[in-house]
């Protein structure tokens, strides 16, 4: 039986991987941002409706939701993916970027989803979290708060309004995220002259998690699963690192901050 899915951030990555499964079959609303992607969203599939949606402004998200409405009178799973990554120092991270980071991997999800939801009928909400949610990754502090919060919201509403709600929590993977993140954050990392060493780590563990991560098909592979399920888990966690980060994430606070002082120092020292 075909069903509807909503996918936001169709174009990259774990969108786009899953909107080739989901589309072999059923209808997607797949959503971009740049223009230039639309005939590429259009031959994964006929049944692809691609639609415009910029995370950063309400308005575009009120938009979005009043176009799917038009085209369609259910849908049956919602899959929240867009995202960014803000990075840098706390005390040296522009205000408004740490907005611009809860706007769109927060936010806007959770708007678009309240305006989809007349539409959910029995239906699931998947988000795209991280194991960052377990909140010990220093340096990307913005991008661990952004996805805690989302997992919160979206947990009260599975409790309060009895929506299945799903997390799905992967370690680092193999995407274009990556690269997006160190053009994004060049800004702040340029604020932490004094800690360049920090900045010259963050920026090679960036491009190293861009080729080197898990195989994004681990992570979309779980979802196709978790979307033919009629009961799943409300969260999940894919990969070794994602499940060392939930065990951690466990221990006391100030056992957490030292393992993660002695880390960074390891790792900054072995710099040339």
């Amino acid at each position: 039986m075909e069903k509807t899915y909503v996918i936001t951030g169709s174009t990259s990555g774990i969108g786009k991987t899953l909107l080739e499964a989901f589309a072999k079959d059923n209808k997607v609303f797949a959503g971009y941002r740049n223009e230039k992607y639309v005939e590429d969203l259009k031959a994964v599939s006929d049944n692809v409706i691609p639609f415009y949606i910029d995370m950063e402004r309400k308005d575009s998200v009120a938009s979005a939701a009043a176009f799917i409405k038009s085209e369609t009178e259910r849908v049956g799973t919602i899959i929240n993916v867009a995202g960014c990554v803000v990075a840098g120092l706390v005390d040296r991270i522009d205000i408004d970027d740490i907005r611009k980071q809860f706007e769109v991997n927060t936010f806007s999800h959770l708007d678009l989803t309240q305006r989809l939801l007349p539409l959910l009928k029995d239906g699931k909400i998947i988000n795209i979290s991280s194991m960052a949610s377990f909140g010990i990754f220093p340096f990307v502090a913005p991008y661990c708060a952004s996805k805690r919060a989302l997992d919160i919201l979206f947990n009260s509403m599975a409790v309060e309004s009895n929506v299945k709600v799903i997390s799905v929590k992967p370690g680092v993977i193999a995407t274009p995220l990556w690269g997006k993140a160190v053009a994004l954050n060049k800004k702040s990392i340029d604020r932490c002259r004094e800690y360049e060493k920090e900045m010259q780590y963050l920026l090679a563990n960036a491009k190293r998690n861009e080729t080197n991560g898990l195989d994004v098909h681990k992570v979309t592979d779980l979802i196709v699963k978790i979307d033919g399920m009629e009961n799943p888990k409300s969260s999940y966690t894919v990969g070794k690192d994602a499940f060392f980060a939930s065990l951690a994430s466990k221990l006391p606070q100030d056992w957490i901050n030292k393992m993660i002082r002695y880390g960074i120092k390891a790792k900054v020292s072995s710099l040339k």
